[in-house]
C-alpha cells in the first residue's frame, strides 16, 4: 500500500490526538509523548508499505490503516500497555470532533436501502480471500426488522496484530465498534463473540434505537 492518499491523511488527522492521549491516559510527559510520536511515524510508514493495495470496492482499508497507526504507537512506547488502558487510549485518540461528526453522518444513513445494499455487496466481495489484511463477512437481517448483523469470519486487524506480536491487545480495537455506534446515535451495538477472544466469529449487531 502506498503511503500517499488515505494513510497520509489519517496520520495528519489523528497523530496529534494519539500523541495527546499518551499524556492523558498513560501519564507520559510532553517530551516523552513527542519522542514516542517521532519514533511511531517511521514505524507507521513501514507498516503501510508492507500492506497490499486494497480493492476499490473494499470498504475496510481505513480499518487496517488505523490498526497500523495504533500498532506503530504501541511499538514505540517504552513500556507495553495493558489492554484496559489501551482500550481507553484508542477510543479517546480516535474520537476527535471530526470523527464524531463522521459517525453522526454515517448514523443517519444506517438501515437505509443504500446502507443495506452496501453491506450485502461487502458480504459478496469476500475480500480476505485475496487479501489477508482485509475482512470476510456475512450479512444477516434480523427477522423482526430491528436491524442487522455483520458476522466476520476473517479479520485483517487480527492478522496484523498477530504479526506485530500484539494479538492479546486486539480487544482494545474491537471495543471501538461500541464507541462509534454510540456516536452514530441511531443504533445500539450488540455482540456476543470476537475472533480475538477465541470466538468462532466477530458478530457486529446493529439494532435500531427505540425512542
Amino acid at each position: 500500500m502506498k503511503y500517499i492518499g488515505m494513510p497520509l491523511g489519517m496520520w495528519a488527522l489523528f497523530a496529534g490526538s494519539f500523541r495527546r492521549q499518551l499524556t492523558v491516559v498513560f501519564g507520559y510527559d510532553a517530551a516523552a509523548a513527542k519522542e514516542i510520536m517521532k519514533r511511531a511515524k517511521p514505524q507507521y510508514r513501514k507498516l503501510i508499505a508492507k500492506l497490499p493495495a486494497f480493492e476499490k470496492a473494499d470498504r475496510f482499508q481505513m480499518n487496517i490503516v488505523n490498526c497500523a497507526m495504533l500498532g506503530a504507537f504501541i511499538c514505540s512506547m517504552p513500556e507495553r500497555p495493558d489492554v484496559e488502558r489501551l482500550t481507553v487510549y484508542y477510543a479517546d485518540a480516535m474520537m476527535t470532533k471530526p470523527m464524531k461528526w463522521f459517525c453522526r453522518k454515517s448514523g443517519k444513513k444506517k438501515f437505509t436501502e443504500k446502507d443495506i445494499a452496501g453491506m450485502q455487496a461487502t458480504a459478496a466481495l469476500k475480500a480476505a480471500d485475496r487479501n489477508p489484511y482485509s475482512w470476510n463477512m456475512e450479512y444477516y437481517a434480523y427477522p423482526d426488522g430491528s436491524g442487522y448483523e455483520a458476522r466476520f469470519t476473517q479479520c485483517g486487524i487480527c492478522t496484523l496484530m498477530k504479526e506485530l506480536g500484539l494479538y492479546d491487545l486486539t480487544p482494545a480495537l474491537c471495543h471501538l465498534d461500541y464507541t462509534m455506534a454510540e456516536a452514530g446515535e441511531t443504533a445500539d451495538f450488540v455482540r456476543e463473540y470476537t475472533l480475538a477472544s477465541g470466538g468462532p466469529y466477530c458478530d457486529c449487531g446493529y439494532r435500531r434505537k427505540t425512542r
